[in-house]
């Protein structure tokens, strides 16, 4: 029997004791011997902390599967099967600037909706692509598995300007319809949600439980408060009831940002104010699980972790990788190609939907026309997307500008030019591709 070789680019996060339980959960489906697991020099403490827990992980689950600890990317690389990655460039310390400093200007601060994944993308796609090359070199048949945010536009970064095989993936639909079998009383494998739209920007149009449609009952459970939207990170200020019903469809709560703008940004000033931006938040959070990471006698993912975010991560990550792996052509919620599931994008860009995952990748399911409620805010994060991603690769200033300025969350194009400055000066070491 064939065994694999999988790479975690990011290896010293602290989501990594999440991925190892899933591949060690999956052992009989993905027979795992190396995994490797690397880091930058910056983050090899933490490697070596989490790194442990991953090997004890192994031990006690008695599986012949080998963790290896590297800052030798090179090494690590060669003849992998599935590469994932899981990166912060700048760590914790650029998060908190890309929310900060939006806000200092009441301007939403988040790292991946708006000033803040415009921010984050753009130091994370010229590594990313450098990583592609290496792949292109060390493992050209890999598979690359994007979890690093913001998802679908590294993903289209890696689809345009990489021969490299990759899906992006977020645990954000998963999180969906879970919370949709949390309100029904049922297993995740008897929901069914039609899921249409960008990376943290989706909407499900069609609910099914046990095959039955529940959409219409859904969402009046939704408008009475009944049903169980959140996310770890998102903010709970909830949508108006008479809204969620006119609007008639699911939406991922991170929608919140663009439908209660002003209540969001004022959220998040008191938040920052009161406990210290998201990214203040999770550095103490972090700091903490590391303490417990370090324990000796901890074999196994602490139910701390939850409250770093990311909920499902595993669940999401490895079911892909076992449907590529094990040719089952499942459906699974991914960022990929739209290749006309929608005629509304163009067929080269990246959208978050549903898709049949085999052998050779995702197939994404026809989906039509986009709901006209909602086709022209996706269309116009598209825009601001593609030009995210020519910004990070060119590192034109005018081309950065654009995008944070045609961003339905920047309110003007004055704000956008005093953000993108003050963020290019605190980035300077991560944006080679600017002029210095």
């Amino acid at each position: 029997m064939k065994t694999l070789k999988i790479v975690t680019l990011g290896g010293g996060s602290g989501y990594t004791p999440e991925l190892i339980d899933g591949f060690i959960r999956r052992y009989d489906e993905l027979p795992v011997s190396q995994f490797w697991l690397v880091d930058i020099a910056a983050g090899e403490e933490k490697l070596k902390i989490v790194g442990a827990l991953a090997q004890r992980m192994v031990k006690k689950a008695g599986i012949p599967m080998t963790v290896h600890l590297t800052t030798d990317r090179e090494a690590a690389l060669r003849n992998a099967d599935f590469v994932t990655t899981q990166l912060r460039v700048g760590q914790q310390e650029a998060r908190i600037h890309d929310e900060a400093i939006p806000l200092k200007y009441g301007v939403l601060g988040q790292e991946t909706t708006g000033a803040g994944g415009f921010m984050k993308a753009q130091r994370t796609i010229p590594v990313l692509l450098d990583l592609c090359r290496d792949m292109e070199r060390l493992c050209p048949d890999a598979w690359l598995i994007n979890f690093t945010n913001p998802a679908g536009i590294v993903t289209e970064a890696i689809e345009k300007y990489s021969r490299i095989k990759t899906l992006g993936i977020c645990s954000g639909a998963n999180s969906m319809m879970m919370d949709i079998a949390k309100v029904y009383d049922v297993r995740r494998e008897d929901v069914y949600a039609r899921v249409m739209g960008l990376n943290h920007l989706i909407f499900a149009d069609q609910i099914a439980v046990k095959g039955h449609d529940v959409t219409a009952e859904f969402i009046e459970k939704l408008a009475q408060g009944n049903g169980q939207n959140q996310l770890k990170n998102i903010p709970d200020s909830g949508l108006p009831p008479a809204f969620i019903r006119a609007l008639g469809l699911y939406p991922l709560s991170y929608l919140k940002y663009f439908y209660l703008r002003r209540e969001m940004v004022a959220h998040s000033v008191k938040d920052s104010q009161t406990y210290g931006t998201r990214g203040e938040q999770t550095r103490e959070i972090e700091r903490q699980l590391f303490e417990l990471y370090k324990n000796p006698q901890l074999e196994s993912k602490p139910k701390e972790l939850e409250s770093r975010g990311g909920a499902y991560y595993s669940d999401t990550a490895c079911s892909i990788i076992s449907a590529i792996y094990n040719n089952r052509q499942e459906i699974h919620v991914v960022n990929t190609l739209n290749r006309g599931a929608t005629p509304d994008l163009d067929e080269n860009s990246v959208v978050e939907t549903n898709a049949v995952i085999d052998r050779r990748g995702a197939h994404p399911l026809a989906y039509g026309r986009l709901p006209v409620k909602i086709r022209g805010l996706i269309q116009s994060v598209k825009a601001f997307e593609e030009l995210t991603i020519e910004a990070a690769v060119t590192g034109d200033y005018s081309t950065a500008l654009m995008a944070l300025s045609v961003h339905p969350l920047m309110p003007s194009v004055d704000i956008a030019e005093k953000i993108l400055n003050e963020y290019l000066v605190v980035n300077r070491p991560f944006l080679p591709q600017y002029p210095q």
